[in-house]
């Protein structure tokens, strides 16, 4: 099989959360555990940080392995979703894993994968293990894909764990209130195992706490951690991101891995060149200028708001999608009525309508057209606006990848 096909097959043969939404989650660890097992159970074979949080965790992910590839480790990074291309997701020392690679691997495990009941996340994730054990990596940053306690990636037994901050996000499956959602990330602490906070909330903060007593893991709240470094990635919201990345560097010094005041350094401020992370405040143009972010929840878009307050601008475009589930709800009252809007549909199965959204989005006051693609609201956007103005781009992830 060429690797188009590989790909191919692993999408249509497996529910993948991305096209399908809540009813690819498997919300167990049974199928993970089968898959791992009868590839040897190659998670065992190296060590790994584990990351979770509403958001902040891919930035944080990234942020880390470059630090450790900047300290000579060879350093595995699993993510997800992708943005361009599957293998997006599976990166050593910031190179994809290569169609090779992939391939091999498809076509190895195919008859075992057809018999059984994996989801499109579940293989991905072993495909991930897989190739760090193979290629025989120091060090692993494992993202979580959603939530933390059922999530595939939580049968590591990590270095240190990372929670980056709780908000509300998939609450069918996570649950209604910040207490619920927490605890499905809190899942993801381990007895005896460091687990740094990297924001500090008055009604998360007792669930942490409850879960690492329990677990005997020391807990560190990094929010008044002080950092003398800066990131490369932009936008306010980093500022945050950065104190629980700086915690979870100190614990590994402490630990005995060799990483330096200048590999913080460097790393921290090489983000992007190391490992090749996109779509986070990402400029894509100067005049006017245009950014896009992966922003997708009210506690996300609090952020960007914050970050568009300190931007100089004439007039305000936000070219907006969403998925079909998104609590709009909860999140278009927080969008500025003077902004010019230009609604539209990204190109998956979950995709909302751009026209339902045009809808939705006047009963809030704010006021736009609706187009069939990201590409053709980016481009009235592009024709409207002046040298002076400001064109933002998200709402999904999706969209973002659309135009990265």
């Amino acid at each position: 099989m060429t690797y188009t096909e590989s790909i191919d097959w692993l999408w249509a043969h497996l529910p993948m959360y991305q096209e399908k939404g809540r009813s690819a989650f498997r919300g167990k660890l049974d199928n993970i555990l089968l898959l791992c097992d009868h590839l040897g159970n190659p998670q065992e074979q190296f060590p790994t940080l584990h990351i979770a949080g509403t958001n902040g965790k891919g930035s944080s992910s990234h942020a880390l392995a470059s630090v450790l590839q900047e300290a000579g480790y060879k350093v595995g990074l699993y993510t997800s979703p992708h943005l361009k291309d599957f293998r997006e997701r599976i990166k050593i020392n910031g190179e994809d894993i290569s169609q090779e690679a992939v391939c091999q691997f498809v076509e190895k495990n195919k008859d075992f994968i057809e018999g059984e009941n994996f989801s499109f996340f579940e293989v991905t994730v072993g495909m991930a293990f897989d190739y760090f054990a193979y290629q025989k990596v120091d060090i692993a940053v494992i993202e979580v894909g959603l939530g933390g306690r059922l999530d595939s990636t939580n049968i590591i037994n990590p270095v240190v764990s990372l929670i980056t901050n709780i908000g509300k996000d998939h609450t069918e499956i996570l649950g209604n209130t910040l207490e619920e959602i927490a605890y499905e990330k809190a899942g993801i602490i381990k007895p005896h195992t460091p687990v740094v906070i990297s924001e500090f909330h008055p009604l998360t903060a007792p669930v942490f706490k409850q879960v690492a007593a329990k677990r005997e893991a020391p807990i560190y709240f990094a929010d008044s951690l002080e950092v003398p470094y800066t990131m490369d990635l932009k936008g306010g919201y980093q500022a945050k991101n950065i104190k629980g990345i700086v915690q979870t560097l100190r614990i590994l010094q402490e630990k005995g891995w060799a990483i330096s005041e200048e590999n913080i350094q460097q790393g921290l401020s090489h983000i992007v060149a190391n490992t090749h992370l996109m779509g986070r405040w990402q400029l894509l143009s100067e005049h006017p200028k245009t950014i896009c972010d992966t922003a997708h929840n009210a506690h996300g878009f609090a952020e960007i708001f914050a970050q568009l307050g300190q931007e100089k601008y004439n007039t305000l475009h936000m070219v907006l999608g969403f998925v079909k589930e998104k609590d709009l709800d909860a999140i278009l009252p927080m969008f500025p009525k003077q902004a010019h809007y230009y609604f539209c549909t990204p190109k998956i199965d979950r995709g909302l309508s751009a026209t339902l959204l045009q809808e939705k989005a006047a009963s809030y006051g704010l006021r736009g057209d609706a187009f069939p693609s990201v590409e053709s609201a980016l481009a009235q956007a592009q024709e409207q606006a002046h040298t002076d103005d400001f064109i933002y781009i998200g709402g999904s992830t999706f969209v973002v990848a659309e135009v990265v």
